[in-house]
């Protein structure tokens, strides 16, 4: 622009011929100064390179590798180099499609799953394998196979978390090599045949009834071991109770007895007791005058008497002359009176 101007108030002092060569000239540099302008642009566009976050670009230099550009800012040099590869370095999670599959008892399933995994060396991934992502299915595809081969069916409901990790070690051991780590795999499905499915569910059918019936068998069982339990309990209650009261029988018939014994000592000592003073009684009266005399008319009217109620009995008694004779009684009660007073 300002040398526009100065052109222009040139030509308002000059001829028009020079007027003319000086825009000729004016234009060519402008021209020129816009085109150089335009190379240096292309330059630093081709020069610079911006990587995204958690991206690596791989550089060759003249075919060959160079260096790896982390995330930010990066210059090349146009021509020479070149951005061969750009790998991510996310986690992916890359579907692999359903296959049939033979188990271990010959029964075809088709399984698929997910493999996740991660761009841990980015070089590796690029010239060690020419597309990473389709070896890893078609291996992931062959491992899972082989494990199907080695495991029954029942085994693959079952055992999912343990055929998920024998995939993830077998996979691991042959695409470390390639730069790529595999953190998980995930079977997302493991169908059999038709024929094994309604083989299947008539198997879950007949173990629901026999998990039924074992159930209620149990319930039953339980029921009269709780009903024997109760009635062994109630026998033993009655037996204990049994027991109680014959202790308590016993002990209350000891006790009687023993104040039944005790009443008859006590009875005994009193009658003891009264006999002695009946006995000093009769010895003070046998002592004064007359005393004998009463004494010998007594034992004889006991004596009579007692002859006499033996005679009121049935019982029959053979009695001699003398026996049967009552002054020979009264006789008798004497001798021993004259006894009993020497004495």
């Amino acid at each position: 622009m300002i040398l526009y101007i100065l052109i222009a108030f040139k030509c308002s002092f000059s001829s028009n011929n020079a007027c003319f060569s000086i825009y000729k000239v004016t234009t060519m540099l402008t021209t020129l100064s816009v085109v150089f302008g335009g190379i240096a642009l292309l330059a630093i566009l081709l020069c610079v390179r911006i990587v995204p976050q958690k991206s690596e670009y791989i550089v060759e230099r003249l075919g060959k590798y160079h260096t790896t550009l982390s995330a930010g800012l990066n210059v090349i040099i146009p021509v020479l180099d070149r951005v061969a590869y750009k790998q991510s370095l996310k986690e992916v999670a890359i579907p692999v499609p359903r296959q049939e599959a033979i188990t271990k008892d010959n029964i075809s399933v088709a399984v698929g799953g997910n493999v996740y995994l991660t761009v841990v060396d980015s070089n590796k991934a690029s010239y060690n394998v020419s597309d990473w992502e389709f070896a890893v299915v078609q291996l992931a595809q062959t491992v899972m196979r082989s494990a199907i081969g080695e495991m029954e069916l029942d085994e693959t409901f079952s055992s999912r978390a343990t055929l998920n990790a024998k995939i993830v070690e077998q996979i691991s051991q042959h695409s470390e090599k390639w730069g790529i780590l595999v953190s998980m795999y995930e079977l997302d499905e493991v169908e059999p045949p038709q024929s094994v499915k309604e083989a299947m569910e008539k198997q879950m059918k007949s173990e629901r009834e026999k998990r039924s019936a074992i159930l209620d068998a149990q319930g039953k069982k339980e029921a009269q071991i709780l009903e024997a339990e109760g009635r062994k309990t109630a026998l033993v209650l009655d037996a204990e109770g049994q027991k109680e009261s014959q202790i308590l029988a016993a002990q209350a018939e000891k006790e009687e007895r023993v104040l039944h014994a005790q009443g008859e000592a006590e009875a005994t000592i009193k009658m003891a007791e009264a006999q002695a003073v009946s006995i000093e009684k009769v010895g003070t009266a046998l002592s004064k005058d007359g005393g004998n005399t009463a004494m010998q008319y007594e034992l004889s009217k006991k004596a009579i008497t007692a002859k006499e109620n033996l005679a009121k009995e049935s019982t029959v008694m053979l009695l001699s002359d003398k026996q049967s004779d009552p002054s020979e009684t009264v006789a008798q009660a004497m001798a021993i009176t004259a006894a009993m007073s020497k004495h």
